[in-house]
């Protein structure tokens, strides 16, 4: 993890070494942290941060994915918690039980892959490093994509679910 700084970021600064579920303990680091973050930076500078992750994340999940030699590693959750701050971010304000709501639907979205994120998913897998140039960069945006597609089924279903109620 410490190898590279890209490791350090790329694994949630160690959520991702969970040896149980990886990606809910990185969504987990993500929520604790974006409930500190609240108390020192306002809602645009928040905003500011996703927007930057976003890219040092595509970077990140491609060297630590890279340097494993692995496409999509679970230990990766650098996607997860950007994604979850971008949901957190977008629903608020919102309570406790709002965002645990959220944190449950990006859960499902993420872990289960139905409709659009499982297509997501499926992008980049099915490049081969051996053959392909760029095996690594489309690895490392696939690794961000399918979680930013989950971030915007969550927050779709709670736009119908606020619509609606």
């Amino acid at each position: 993890m410490l190898a590279h700084p890209a490791h350090f970021i790329a694994l949630g600064f160690g959520s991702g070494l969970s040896p149980v579920a990886p990606g809910t303990a990185g969504t987990l680091w993500a929520w604790l942290s974006f409930l500190a973050l609240q108390r020192w930076l306002s809602p645009p500078q928040i905003g500011w941060l996703i927007a930057v992750s976003i890219p040092l994340g595509w970077w990140v999940c491609l060297v630590t994915a890279r340097n494993m030699r692995v496409l999509d590693p679970g230990s990766i959750v650098w996607d997860e918690i950007v994604a979850f701050w971008a949901v957190l971010w977008l629903i608020n304000p919102a309570g406790l039980l709002g965002q645990a709501i959220a944190f449950a639907l990006f859960r499902y979205f993420d872990a289960a892959k139905p409709g659009p994120v499982g297509w997501a998913d499926r992008l980049s897998h099915g490049v081969d490093p051996a053959t392909s140039r760029n095996a690594w960069t489309w690895a490392g945006f696939g690794i961000m994509f399918d979680d930013l597609v989950a971030a915007g089924c969550t927050l779709l279903a709670i736009a119908l679910w606020r619509f609606f109620a």
